[in-house]
């Protein structure tokens, strides 16, 4: 099968911690795959991470929406990630009856990160803060994800990786199945939030957008039409495009029928275009 059939989604948001809508937006995105697509599912788990670092007595501190990680946390993180959230999604859908692999960013070294810088702006002035152990994607290799699908397995992975001296960062969920959307190429690299796509104005369905090019974002966020958890999102499919992906699309995945119509000609969701 050539490459254009793939498809990555970035699974999240209350799709991924409501149990019963979990196992149906899996069984949904299976179902493409029956229809003769490749596919790929990236996530992250912020209400995981939470949980598992509270359980375990260790605050979590948030700078600018990102959540600094030390290297106590780091291991929880980890744990939530590939323990709890991966090795749920691999178990369902393996009982599907697809046969699915369980990785992070360090396998196979898909991802290699490097560390992130952030800065804040503090009195007009801005600073660079250190967050610990967050990074960003420095390069992909898509090595062991094409050997995967080449050989009938679904790839789930989770936005933990390594840098180049073996140091372990977690990263940002949407940027980072954004990379690997556009390093594999990907034929629709498709976002699963709890809203139905990008609206105008948030408080009113009717605004949404059904589609946009790249060249719109930056405007969009300018008028605060893009912003809080949208901004990643919307900048992770501009990566998406940017690095190979065909074309990005946001959609409900709370309303698990959305998967199943994408190919059935019905308008859901943003589409983003370069």
């Amino acid at each position: 099968m050539t490459k254009k059939h793939l498809l990555l989604f970035k699974y999240g948001g209350n799709a991924m911690t409501n149990q019963p809508l979990k196992k149906q937006v899996l069984k949904n995105i299976c179902g493409l795959k029956e229809k003769g697509y490749q596919v790929v599912i990236v996530h992250g788990g912020g209400p995981f991470i939470q949980q598992t670092l509270e359980e375990v007595h260790i605050d979590s501190e948030f700078i600018d929406g990102q959540r600094k990680t030390t290297p106590e946390a780091m291991e929880y993180v980890e744990m939530a990630l590939k323990g709890k959230v991966n090795g749920s999604l691999i178990s369902i859908i393996n009982a599907i009856g697809n046969k699915a692999v369980g990785l992070s960013g360090k396998d196979g070294q898909i991802v290699t990160a490097k560390k992130r810088l952030h800065q804040q702006m503090k009195n007009g002035k801005t600073e660079m803060v250190d967050l610990g152990q967050v990074g960003d994607v420095a390069s992909v290799d898509v090595t062991l994800i094409e050997l995967l699908l080449e050989n009938d397995f679904i790839p789930v992975i989770t936005c933990i990786a390594s840098d180049k001296h073996g140091n372990d960062y977690n990263i940002n969920g949407d940027l980072f199945a954004g990379h690997i959307a556009g390093a594999l190429s990907a034929e629709q690299y498709i976002i699963l939030t709890d809203v139905d796509g990008l609206m105008l104005d948030k408080d009113n369905p009717a605004s949404m957008i059904p589609k946009l090019k790249v060249a719109e974002i930056n405007h969009l966020k300018e008028i605060k039409c893009i912003q809080g958890g949208m901004i990643p999102k919307m900048d992770s499919c501009e990566i998406a495009l940017e690095k190979g992906a065909k074309l990005a699309r946001i959609i409900n995945g709370t309303v698990p029928e959305q998967i199943s119509a994408l190919f059935e000609n019905q308008q859901s969701g943003t589409i983003i275009t370069a």
